[in-house]
This record gives C-alpha cells, sequence and structure tokens, in this order.
C-alpha cells in the first residue's frame, strides 16, 4: 500500500520542477500551454503536481539520440 508520505516524495511542485530543470516558472507555463511540459495532475485546490517518473519518462524522450 501507497502511503501518502511515499506518494508526496514522488510528486513534485511546480516550483521543485522549475528548479531541477533550472527553468523559470512562466517558462514551464508557456510549455504546458504549449503541450510540450511533462504530464501534470490537478489538485482539488488547482496545484499542480507532476509525479518523479512522468519527469522522468519526459526527459528520457527528449533525450538526443546522437549523444
Amino acid at each position: 500500500m501507497t502511503t501518502t508520505a511515499t506518494r508526496q516524495r514522488n510528486m513534485l511542485t511546480i516550483k521543485e520542477l522549475c528548479e531541477e530543470l533550472q527553468i523559470s516558472r512562466s517558462t514551464f507555463y508557456d510549455w504546458r500551454a504549449k503541450q510540450r511540459a511533462p504530464r501534470c495532475i490537478k489538485l482539488p485546490n488547482g496545484d499542480l503536481r507532476i509525479r518523479r517518473t512522468d519527469l522522468d519518462n519526459w526527459l528520457d524522450d527528449r533525450e538526443d539520440a546522437n549523444h
């Protein structure tokens, strides 16, 4: 069974995502508007979260095949 604490560690806030990718919040929202951002979960309060696995998969999909 997954606990709430485990689930929270596996989900990133927008702030955490932006810090990790070294992008601005506005860049994230621009990507999201263009459907280029990692998949997000919208919480009942309107906040967004990104699953760690979704971010990892999103990054893998963008890996340059020449390197």
